[in-house]
């Protein structure tokens, strides 16, 4: 029997589609793996497969036997299984219903102005750096830690603080170091929520504090999964978006003269970075079989929405960057369903105000080094660029 191949596959290329992933693709669309850890899973590379299954009740986030479950990676956050595998959907919803008044289309139409602002004054500053400048340091980061600061009610002047449990916590390689980094998260949530019922204002820890139907636990762990995952996947995005439009010149030309073109151009950058294979797991919580391949109870499942978003089927000339695709918006970056990302409308927000600024602000930005030198990320969770040096 020939062994299955090991997650990551090379990337020879950074955001090319690796060339196992490619070829397994045209093979079919299931196929058995092994995860970065050695264990064993399946991996679904079709794009009309990757959407269904999605929202296919049959596969969850939990295991009923979640210390012998198949594991992903060693992060502590999603590494393995999450919940309580009799009561997981009921959880999750209960808790989509503690969130979803924080994210409404009112209250994003409210912070528009201030993430423009914030956009601004950043671009400000790195009009007048030094050249060369570091992308990554300039915008990509600070950005996203701004606006969720506000957003959640978090002292921006704690960043290095907390930036430093979340990159913890994302840590795919060191248990130890991520259950650390998860713990110090949520003692760090306690203490603000203890903070904001002695001083609350208008934010969203506020208002968790507040709520008489959510206990501390809860409340903590609600601000702390959105301090992570509201700053840390937009980081990334702003820096890869960024290189894909560095990289095709033609393409930030077209943004920088059009602005109307913003929108769309963000669904295209969401969708076309090429990853090195693996995407959302689930487990299977029954026997079920997927385009003819037979999957058990509690065997892992990775939906590689990264190979769905280049499946041919449903993009054409997938590997290309343009933004001005018709059907960009179909991406399955933000999940698809009941699980579908919460916060894709911030993310989607914080996008448009980067890519939209940097272009028209900097017609000539260039990168300042091969793309050979630059550094994709590989030991958290999240990836993304180590930096990303520009000049204009």
């Amino acid at each position: 029997m020939t062994t299955p191949p090991t997650l990551p596959f090379a990337q020879p290329r950074p955001l090319r589609v690796p060339p196992l992933l490619r070829q397994l693709q045209a093979r079919g669309v299931v196929h058995r793996v092994r995860t970065a850890v050695g264990d064993n899973a399946w991996l679904v590379t079709g794009y009309d497969e990757v959407r269904r299954l999605l929202a296919d009740d049959r596969l969850g986030r939990a295991h009923p036997d979640p210390e012998h479950a198949p594991r992903t990676g060693e992060s502590a956050l999603f590494g393995g299984p999450l919940g309580n595998f009799d009561t997981e959907y009921a959880d999750h919803a209960r808790m989509r219903a503690q969130l979803q008044p924080h994210f409404t289309p009112k209250h994003l139409r409210a912070l528009r102005p201030r993430v423009e602002e914030l956009t601004e004054r950043l671009l400000d500053d790195l009009a007048t750096a030094d050249k060369p400048a570091d992308l990554h340091t300039a915008l990509a980061l600070p950005l996203p830690i701004l606006v969720i600061c506000e957003l959640l009610g978090v002292p921006y002047e704690e960043r290095k603080r907390f930036r430093a449990w979340t990159q913890a916590a994302g840590d795919i390689r060191d248990r130890a170091r991520s259950e650390q980094g998860l713990a110090a998260l949520f003692d760090y949530g306690r203490e603000l929520l203890q903070r904001k019922r002695t001083d609350p204002g208008d934010d969203v820890i506020s208002r968790l504090a507040a709520d008489s139907d959510i206990t501390d636990d809860e409340a903590a762990m609600l601000a702390m999964a959105l301090l992570f995952a509201g700053h840390e996947t937009t980081v990334t995005q702003i820096g890869i978006g960024a290189l894909l439009l560095l990289t095709n010149p033609d393409q930030w030309q077209a943004l920088a003269e059009d602005p109307a073109l913003v929108p769309n151009a963000v669904e295209e950058l969401l969708r076309a970075p090429g990853k090195g294979g693996g995407g959302i797991p689930r487990y299977a919580r029954v026997d079920l079989e997927v385009d003819g391949v037979p999957i058990r109870a509690g065997e892992l499942v990775l939906l590689d929405n990264g190979a769905a978003n280049h499946d041919p089927a449903a993009f054409t000339e997938p590997d290309r960057v343009d933004i001005g695709r018709e059907t960009a918006r179909a991406h399955l970056t933000f999940g698809h369903g009941l699980r579908y990302c919460i916060g894709a409308p911030l993310a989607r927000l914080e996008l448009q105000a980067a890519f939209g600024g940097l272009t028209a602000r900097f017609p000539t930005m260039r990168l300042a080094v091969p793309v050979r030198r630059l550094t994709l990320r590989r030991d958290v969770l999240t990836g993304g660029l180590a930096e990303l040096p520009v000049t204009w």
